[in-house]
């Protein structure tokens, strides 16, 4: 099993009651049935972009696809849809026992360590994976990590499927597992926003607040 699969077997576990409660029992059949359809139509053609520092990121993507296509199937707009989608997220990461979040955010940063520098001169060089992400101006300092993505792996992949309605709300997740996972995150530009680049600032530990309520005229 891909681990693709995975996430969207664990991720319909998890939601279940979420969406029996919302929208009924029926509801939630159909989703899981349409979007187990779409999720295997649209895996044989999802490229496998090797040991770059964003995989984790990009094994998610066509899950989002799956159900971002299905929830529009199914009538719901494209805010609710991407709402939904929050959701689900939530629902997968505070499945981590809180003690456990630290060592996750922990791998996530360590990856940008042991493989940033590298794939920032790759990005550069074009020699990294066309559905990989870019990277410029990594910068690591005591607690904080910058960069400013240039490209997305994310974007690129939904483009193909016609479901870059999923934008800028994808670019929101990072505030909800930065949340959960008890570190830091500032952004004040994304791709997703049309802006030049994604520049991101993470604060390895620290807070960062998730209130979607509230709007993200601040903070992209």
């Amino acid at each position: 099993m891909s681990k693709t699969t995975l996430i969207n077997r664990i991720a319909m576990i998890r939601s279940k009651k979420y969406f029996r409660k919302k929208y009924g029992a029926d509801f939630f059949a159909v989703l899981k049935k349409k979007s187990n359809t779409r999720l295997n139509e649209i895996l044989p053609a999802v490229p496998d972009i090797g040991d770059s520092v964003f995989a984790q990121n990009f094994s998610f993507c066509p899950c989002y696809i799956a159900w971002y296509k299905t929830f529009l199937e199914l009538g719901q707009s494209n805010t609710e849809a991407c709402e939904n989608l929050w959701a689900m997220n939530e629902n997968l990461i505070t499945m981590i026992p809180k003690a456990f979040r630290g060592f996750a955010n922990k791998q996530s940063v360590d990856a940008l360590y042991k493989k940033g520098r590298q794939h920032e001169i790759r990005s550069s060089d074009n020699t990294v994976h066309p559905y990989d992400w870019k990277i410029r101006n990594l910068k690591f300092a005591e607690n904080v990590v910058e960069y400013e993505i240039y490209e997305c792996g994310m974007i690129k992949l939904c483009r193909d499927y016609d479901a870059l309605g999923l934008f800028p709300a994808m670019c929101r997740m990072d505030y909800l597992m930065s949340h959960y996972l008890g570190s830091g995150f500032e952004r004040t530009k994304t791709l997703g926003d049309g802006d030049d680049c994604c520049n991101c600032r993470l604060l390895v530990v620290g807070e960062c607040e998730w209130a979607p309520e509230k709007g993200f005229d601040n903070r992209k």
